[in-house]
Formats: C-alpha cells, sequence, structure tokens
C-alpha cells in the first residue's frame, strides 16, 4: 500500500464483511476513515478505539440528508473527501412475483440510492478539490447473473450501468470511477443478516430453490479472500490511472469471460435482423 500517501476515505456499510476489512487495512495503514454503519455502536465496539483519524457514522443510505450530513461532516472533520467507496448493500433472491414491493424497492434503497446518494454529495466537494476517486462495488451477477437472483442483479446491473456513465461525465474534473464486480468471497453475504429470500416461496420455481441451495452451502467455503480483496481495493484507490472495470476471484474472471463469449455470439447471430432497421 502506498501509505505515504494520507487520504480521506469514505466507506458506506463498515460494520462487516469487506467493508469492515477496508476499515481495518485503511487505519493500519495510517489513512483517515469515515466509515458509516446502520448501527453506530456495533461500528465502535467492533473497531475499538482508532485514534483520531477515525469518523464513525450512523447513517440511513435510503435518508438522503441523513447521507448529506454524513459526507459534510467528513469534508469538515479532515478537510478532504478523497476516496468514496460505495460498499453497502445485501443479496435479494427469488423470482419477482415470490417477492413483495416493499423487499425490492427496499433492496434497490440500500443497494442503488444509497449510492447515488453518497455520490451527489461528495462530487461537489471532489469537483472544489478537482481530483477524487468513486469507489462502487457491483458483483459479478452486474454482468453476469445467475438464476434465482433477478432483483439482485437488477440492483447490480445499476451500479455497474451508473459507474460507466460516472467515469465520463466526471474525467474533466480530475475525478475517477471505478464499479467492482466481485465472485464469491468468503464474508458474512450468505449469511441471514446479509442475503434476503422470498418469505413466501411459490413450489413452481424449483430451478430457483436450486440455486439458492447451492449458494447457502458455499457460505464459508468460498474461494474468494476478503483480506486480498480489500488490499486490491486500496491499491487502486491510489492508482492516478484506475480501470473503470475491476473484477475480483477467479469465478468473476470465468463467468465474465463466458458472458461476453455468449453475448458476441448471440450478436452476431442476430447480425443481418439489427441493422435491418437502418432507413
Amino acid at each position: 500500500m502506498q501509505n505515504k500517501i494520507i487520504k480521506t476515505w469514505f466507506i458506506t456499510g463498515a460494520s462487516k464483511g469487506l467493508g469492515l476489512t477496508l476499515l481495518k487495512q485503511l487505519l493500519a495503514a495510517g489513512q483517515n476513515v469515515a466509515a458509516t454503519s446502520r448501527n453506530i455502536n456495533e461500528l465502535t465496539k467492533t473497531v475499538g478505539d482508532a485514534g483520531n483519524n477515525f469518523l464513525p457514522l450512523q447513517v440511513n443510505l435510503a435518508d438522503d440528508a441523513s447521507v448529506k450530513q454524513a459526507v459534510e461532516q467528513t469534508n469538515t472533520t479532515f478537510g478532504s473527501v478523497d476516496v468514496l467507496i460505495n460498499n453497502a448493500g445485501y443479496g435479494i433472491g427469488g423470482s419477482f412475483e415470490e417477492l413483495t414491493d416493499a423487499e425490492i424497492r427496499n433492496a434497490f434503497d440500500v443497494n442503488v440510492f444509497g449510492t447515488i446518494n453518497t455520490i451527489r454529495h461528495a462530487l461537489p466537494i471532489m469537483r472544489q478539490q478537482q481530483s477524487g476517486h468513486i469507489i462502487n462495488i457491483s458483483s459479478i451477477a452486474g454482468f453476469s447473473a445467475a438464476t434465482g437472483w433477478a432483483p439482485y442483479a437488477a440492483t447490480k446491473f445499476a451500479i455497474t450501468g451508473l459507474t460507466e456513465v460516472l467515469a465520463d461525465d466526471v474525467r474533466s474534473f480530475g475525478i475517477k470511477a471505478t464499479v467492482v464486480a466481485p465472485g464469491a468471497f468468503r464474508t458474512s453475504f450468505l449469511t441471514d443478516d446479509s442475503l434476503a429470500l422470498p418469505q413466501n416461496p411459490i413450489a413452481a420455481y424449483a430451478d430457483i430453490r436450486a440455486s439458492h441451495e447451492r449458494y447457502l452451502t458455499m457460505n464459508g467455503q468460498q474461494a474468494g479472500d476478503p483480506e486480498k480483496a480489500a488490499a486490491i481495493m486500496i491499491e487502486t484507490g491510489f492508482n492516478p490511472n484506475p480501470p473503470v472495470h475491476l473484477f475480483l476471484g477467479s469465478d468473476a474472471y470465468k463467468r465474465a469471460l463466458l458472458k461476453i463469449e455468449s453475448l458476441t455470439k448471440e450478436i452476431e447471430s442476430l447480425k443481418e435482423v439489427t441493422t435491418s432497421t437502418d432507413y
């Protein structure tokens, strides 16, 4: 880690999983870190006394006013917001007819609108600085989704798409944007605290049930090491020329290539139909 440079990092969802791993590595490197959680007591208890370079924040990411206050407090405390890492989110599986409107909207509130809210309030600070880096954590499901996870994929495809365009929109201000697409990492993602499944499953969706069972048996056995993922993401935050897309994990690599190959074949097979609509 290029820890001779001290930056201010704003991390959402930092009380567990990859967010907590990022937080601990950054604090160990002497970086300034503002970290959000829905429960500030849980966050501070987990991290302990980290000194003046740690700013714990209780934030409701779906509440724009709450996010605005947290970002402004970070800038007031440390004098900048250099790297924004939108890590907060949770998984949601099932068919659309098995899930309620509230369940799906709640997932979008946290996974998508929470990200949009932090970006909205960090950008004015970064524009004034003429520097900054926004790192949005999507998922391989936001590029190549699996059966049974349509609602989750919808939120993560949104993150992927908005980051791709954001990177173009803010380039002239010296601001970078990266979307991270992890595969399966050994975090708490597949536990009840981070995963919502249908309360009223429909028996007809046997393939979805089988998919969920396969994923749940992976818990604690995932190939991805969150310590290594966090270290790479932090290095990306120091990179003056970061990638727009960052896939993490051998499974993410394989799924991404298979998706590209499949999509290329489909596009080429329909070339005549696609181009026939021109004047």
